[in-house]
């Protein structure tokens, strides 16, 4: 709602300036950012201010080209012109500028990607659409592992925002189909353009996983979760005296792990129990990510896995808070001398 004159006059009043793409799904997403945030400070203002970036400058380059292409953001914040952006996380480099850092991380939408067909191939699929076919896609990644599961197609690079995109795969007639993300689709209101829903375990050898998991047995599983974790978080390898041990009984899985010093005069040992029902195999949803300390079990439900994966680390952290870095270390040092 406006302010009138008194308000913006008021002490109490802050103004607060958020930064955001000029792009018409950006400014969605930023617009409900902000109604949420006027809902939970009413006594502030809160002020959007669109940018132009590189990404929406640049329409005929692939993003894995064009580099940090929302720099214009970050230097609106470095000179205070905004006091914070709002971003989709996929568009920040992976190692933010000295200085920033991500404030929120807002509820995810749907994390996968989605198939819009031309017209005339409405009612196909990526099986189904003719050889040879071209794919448009932004994203290096996607495209291969796409290529690998569909060699009958041909995946190429396609840039502009949304509208952009979807008025080249109706119009050009250069693509039989495009990869958008299904969560800016549903944004913008256009989820009846969507023909196929692209799972993340499209690209993750799902039958051979499937054919082979059938042997997982729950028990020794979560027994591995949990010693790989406590490795993973002590980074103990063959090169480090490491050891550790799980059992489990009454529905506790106990944890036993210690270091050593390589002459084997320092040590430090420590034990931990979690409660965790020994499961019986389903099926996970696609939305659960099964893969902890690198083993996929689709079949095994994932609240175990994670009770595991969460011992292995909160005993790992115990010994590290306790000394057994300075052991590690050491250690290292010496082996790597010999």
């Amino acid at each position: 709602a406006p302010f009138n004159g008194s308000e913006e006059n008021s002490p109490k009043m802050r103004v607060i300036h958020v930064g955001t793409r000029k792009s018409q799904l950006a400014c969605i997403q930023t617009d409900s950012v902000v109604a949420t945030l006027k809902a939970l400070y009413p006594g502030s203002q809160f002020e959007i201010i669109a940018v132009s970036t590189t990404g929406d400058k640049i329409l005929d380059t692939a993003l894995s080209k064009t580099g940090e292409f929302t720099k214009e953001l970050e230097h609106a914040l470095e000179r205070n012109e905004v006091d914070l952006v709002v971003h989709s996380l996929k568009d920040l480099p992976a190692v933010l500028p000295p200085g920033f850092t991500i404030g929120a991380i807002c509820k995810q939408e749907s994390p996968s990607d989605a198939v819009v067909f031309h017209p005339q191939f409405v009612g196909k699929t990526l099986e189904t659409l003719p050889g040879k076919s071209v794919v448009g896609t932004s994203s290096l990644r996607r495209a291969a592992q796409l290529q690998r599961k569909f060699p009958h197609l041909e995946f190429k690079s396609i840039r502009g925002n949304l509208i952009t995109r979807l008025w080249k795969l109706d119009e050009l007639q250069e693509f039989g189909a495009v990869i958008l993300a299904a969560a800016g689709l549903q944004c913008m209101g256009w989820q009846n353009r969507v023909g196929q829903i692209l799972h993340p375990e499209e690209s993750k050898d799902q039958d051979i996983l499937d054919l082979v998991g059938v042997l997982h047995d729950p028990e020794t599983l979560l027994h591995c979760i949990a010693e790989q974790a406590f490795l993973r978080h002590l980074e103990g390898g063959c090169s480090v005296p490491v050891a550790e041990h799980t059992a489990m009984k009454d529905g506790q899985l106990y944890l036993t792990g210690g270091v050593w010093s390589l002459n084997g005069t320092d040590s430090m040992q420590e034990i931990m129990q979690a409660t965790i029902h020994v499961p019986a195999q389903h099926e996970d949803s696609p939305e659960d990510d099964p893969q902890l300390v690198g083993i996929t079990a689709w079949n095994i439900p994932q609240q175990a896995q994670l009770a595991a994966e969460s011992l292995g680390i909160s005993l790992a952290t115990l010994l590290l808070n306790k000394g057994a870095k300075n052991i590690l270390d050491v250690a290292r040092q010496l082996n790597d001398v010999h």
